[in-house]
């Protein structure tokens, strides 16, 4: 998946045939995952199941819960175009479903955030492209 970026320089990802499903849902504010008829439900968006290597797989909507597995905080704006934001949370969320996503927390006091936090999907559009956050639920 490519990067494009805001007039501000904020990078965005660059939707592609295989993604464009993904955030396309986002624009509607639902959350789409792949999920593989042998393995179950996989992400981040690609061709193929990563356990069998299957092409049969289809999206299904998510609950858009989950928790947090890990995460951190910029306190420095180590990107430029994200300096705005500090501090903010990146986690790895541990989706209701089964896969992990890597997402910004937001709405949040990064202070309070902790591990094994249940949270929900939210949306933030910028631009023509939709970005999947998640808030503490």
């Amino acid at each position: 998946m490519g990067v494009q970026h805001t007039p501000e320089g904020r990078p965005l990802p660059l939707p592609n045939p295989t993604t464009r499903p993904f955030f396309a849902a986002a624009r509607e504010r639902r959350l789409l995952l792949q999920h593989c008829p042998r393995d179950g439900w996989f992400f981040y968006p690609r061709s193929r199941c990563p356990a069998c290597w299957g092409a049969d797989w289809e999206w299904r909507e998510a609950s858009g819960r989950g928790v947090i597995h890990s995460f951190t905080v910029d306190r420095v704006g180590h990107l430029q175009p994200l300096r705005p934001l500090v501090p903010y949370a990146i986690a790895i969320v541990e989706l209701a479903e089964g896969p992990r996503m890597t997402a910004r927390i937001v709405d949040c006091d990064v202070d309070a955030l902790a591990i094994g936090q249940e949270v929900a999907a939210c949306y933030e559009g910028v631009g023509d492209t939709t970005l999947v956050h998640f808030t503490p639920a």
